[in-house]
């Protein structure tokens, strides 16, 4: 089982909403991620955000990455966007 959380953190780095993800399907990890985090957006009111070489790079090292207002073609309320899987 394949899960992702997503949480929305301010500038004091607090929590102000999050959500876990699952997906079952036999199909491939860029798949999951990519079809999760636009599901996640969804949930949490977002515009999907654009993933910068940085995001590519922490998240195959990390699987994890924060996606900041240069990530986001409109402005947004929040600090960060952080991604994280936590089960593969």
């Amino acid at each position: 089982m394949f899960r992702l959380w997503c949480k929305i953190i301010d500038k004091s780095n607090k929590t102000l909403a999050e959500t876990v993800l699952s997906d079952e399907r036999d199909t491939n990890r860029t798949a999951k991620v990519l079809d999760s985090l636009a599901e996640a957006c969804r949930e949490l009111d977002l515009a999907v955000p654009i993933w910068l070489d940085s995001n590519i790079n922490e998240f195959k090292t990390y699987s994890k990455t924060r996606f900041l207002q240069d990530n986001f073609a409109e402005s947004v309320d929040f600090h960060a966007l952080e991604i994280q899987v936590i089960e593969e």
